[in-house]
């Protein structure tokens, strides 16, 4: 039951504009037609939005040489105003349902544009054989995907009726109905009040309050792990629910299968549709959640208050860390929430908050997305450096001010200090570091800082011109002594921090879709990016040589 027309229509693409601020922000506008007169498109404009862009075609490349000199010349188009490259960063199909939900919870108003894109982004990603959604743009259909993602559509104005839900519910409900929704899904759902919270395993957060020495203690996860764990475990204990309005009381009913009232809520605790089973729970966790349950029928209320304060406060200094980006928006968006009923809608926290929403909403040719985090700017500069001087291309005339602007913006982006709140919000060292996308959001992760230590060294040691040395030696070092501090005692290195729980610990993973995300493991991609980032500080700086030999070998 294909749909020709996306259900609330299109926007005028030549109305949007993409504004980039503040060390690599990514905020799309879209104006009205006065406006757009006096703003005109740009290129990268045109390109994200899968419009004409108007520039020249290359001549046909007879070599890798020339194919590469016509790959930097079609970048320098690509190139924003501060240096960096915008670009999309999209795929998983779990994100914009809780940008949704939350602001739907909150309140928020969503506004037209976003509306009319979100739902023409998710008409254009829908299984093109059953019309229902995965958990990523080239998944099969899931009760994770298609649940979600059809009450997204129904948030932003999407009728029942529309032939495109009509499709996505009985694929829904083919499925087994949302009762089968992944734990993840099952929270979301709660929030919004169309899922039930004893349906849910308990999210104690009294967890926080252990002794840091325990070997499960939260701080010991995997860093997304643990910050998505955290505002979760605030909003359990709290049973946040949105209030009843007739959309919701209408979801209750599209959703499931039986009446909303019938269905028997602990039961599907564990009740995951196979479809959706990535990582079936281990009889542990079980076991464990079978002894939570008994423990949430006689827990403390002090205790439940103490351990949500604590969570509460470690949200606050992780907004303040990352100038309310987060880590990335699964967490933004939990975090957003919970500041939301502790401050209030008119609260300062709340309108940083809001203002940074923008930087997760990806406008494309396909409609509106929400990014992965707030960009990949770091990450796809940085090659774009290191690919200007290993090309040789750097060395032409007509490339001195792309790659000039590209060290600018790397020399910018760098992070200088450590997290306001570091050992308190059990951050990692960031000074020296590199984070994946900007400054702001201020995390350090091994294979970014890497690269973009590469690259500043390539740009800024290239035999053949002359771009300025804006990073300086003691900056590099910093860089260097940051890196030395994240090699395991295995010798490899991990992604945003060392590994800092046993493996068992895998063994309490509640999420179903996902594997081996509840502590950090070494990667041989992390590994590689270091030592070679390293190899290459050694030709040039002999700054703790000896040990950055140690770690190489």
């Amino acid at each position: 039951m294909a749909t020709d027309n996306p259900p609330l229509g299109t926007t005028d693409l030549t109305r949007w504009r993409l504004r980039v601020s503040d060390g690599g922000r990514h905020v799309w506008h879209y104006l009205s037609e006065e406006e757009a007169k006096s703003w005109p498109q740009t290129t990268v404009d045109k390109y994200w939005l899968g419009l004409e862009t108007g520039l020249p075609s290359l001549p046909r490349a007879s070599n890798a040489s020339e194919a590469a000199k016509n790959g930097v010349e079609f970048y320098r188009h690509l190139q924003s105003s501060d240096g960096h490259f915008p670009g999309e960063y999209g795929g998983p199909m779990f994100l914009l349902p809780g940008l949704i939900i939350g602001m739907y919870a909150t309140k928020t108003p969503i506004p037209e544009p976003w509306r009319v894109e979100i739902a023409r982004y998710l008409w254009n990603r829908r299984n093109p054989v059953d019309g229902g959604w995965g958990i990523h743009i080239e998944g099969h259909s899931t009760v994770f995907g298609t649940a979600l993602n059809y009450t997204v559509l129904r948030l932003v104005g999407v009728d029942a009726d529309h032939p495109m839900m009509v499709q996505a519910r009985s694929t829904l409900h083919r499925l087994g109905g949302a009762t089968g929704i992944p734990s993840w899904g099952k929270l979301w759902l709660a929030v919004l009040n169309v899922y039930d919270w004893d349906g849910l395993n308990s999210i104690p957060p009294e967890l926080w309050l252990l002794p840091d020495w325990v070997p499960i203690h939260p701080w010991r996860w995997w860093i997304h792990t643990r910050m998505v764990y955290l505002p979760m475990g605030f909003l359990y204990g709290k049973r946040f629910r949105a209030e009843m309005d007739p959309l919701i009381a209408s979801l209750r009913q599209e959703l499931y299968t039986e009446p909303y009232d019938k269905i028997h809520w602990p039961k599907q605790r564990n009740h995951v549709a196979q479809v959706d089973l990535y990582a079936p729970h281990t009889r542990f966790v079980d076991a464990l959640f079978e002894v939570l349950g008994l423990y949430e029928k006689v827990h403390l209320p002090f205790l439940r208050q103490w351990g949500m304060d604590y969570a509460y406060k470690l949200i606050v200094k992780e907004d303040q860390n990352t100038g309310h980006q987060c880590l990335g928006p699964v967490n933004k968006m939990l975090n957003y929430i919970c500041r939301w009923i502790v401050e209030g809608p008119d609260s300062e926290a709340m309108r940083l908050h809001r203002e940074k929403l923008k930087d997760f909403a990806w406008m494309s040719g396909q409609g509106l997305m929400m990014t992965g985090t707030n960009g990949s700017q770091l990450w796809d500069t940085s090659f774009i450096g290191q690919a200007l001087v290993d090309s040789g291309l750097v060395n032409l005339p007509e490339n001195r001010t792309l790659a000039a602007n590209v060290l600018h913006w790397l020399d910018e982006c760098q992070i200088r200090e450590n997290p306001r709140h570091y050992r308190s919000a059990y951050r990692f060292a960031t000074k020296g570091a590199w984070p994946f996308s900007t400054r702001e959001q201020g995390y350090t992760v091994s294979d970014c800082t890497a690269e973009g230590l590469k690259a500043v060294l390539m740009l800024q040691e290239a035999q053949h011109v002359d771009l300025g040395r804006p990073v300086t030696k003691q900056r590099l070092h910093d860089t260097i002594d940051l890196l030395l501090t994240m090699q395991n005692p295995g010798g490899g290195y991990a992604s945003y921090e060392t590994i800092n729980g046993p493996a068992m610990t895998e063994w309490l993973n509640p999420a179903e879709v996902f594997g081996r995300i509840m502590v950090e493991y070494a990667y041989p991609e992390c590994t590689t990016s270091v030592v070679t980032g390293l190899r290459l500080f050694q030709q040039y700086d002999s700054y703790r040589s000896d040990e950055i030999e140690y770690v190489i070998h």
